[in-house]
């Protein structure tokens, strides 16, 4: 799957639900959040301050090291 800026939440968590981590650690705490899940990471980013390229970077290093 290819992860994007458009790629929404529930879509990203219904990939790899260890990326919640990943989210936690940027500072985006809505993994629970019934909203989250047709949010997109952008607007998920935009609304808590955080830098969208910055968490993309961090989401793909985690898949990459879970496949390595």
């Amino acid at each position: 799957m290819e992860i994007t800026k458009d790629t929404t939440m529930g879509e990203l968590l219904s990939y790899d639900w260890g990326i919640s981590q990943v989210l936690l650690m940027n500072g985006m705490h809505c993994v629970g959040c019934p909203s989250h899940a047709m949010e997109s990471i952008e607007m998920g980013c935009q609304v808590h301050g955080i830098d969208v390229n910055k968490l993309l970077a961090d989401i793909n290093e985690y898949l990459a090291n879970k496949k390595a």
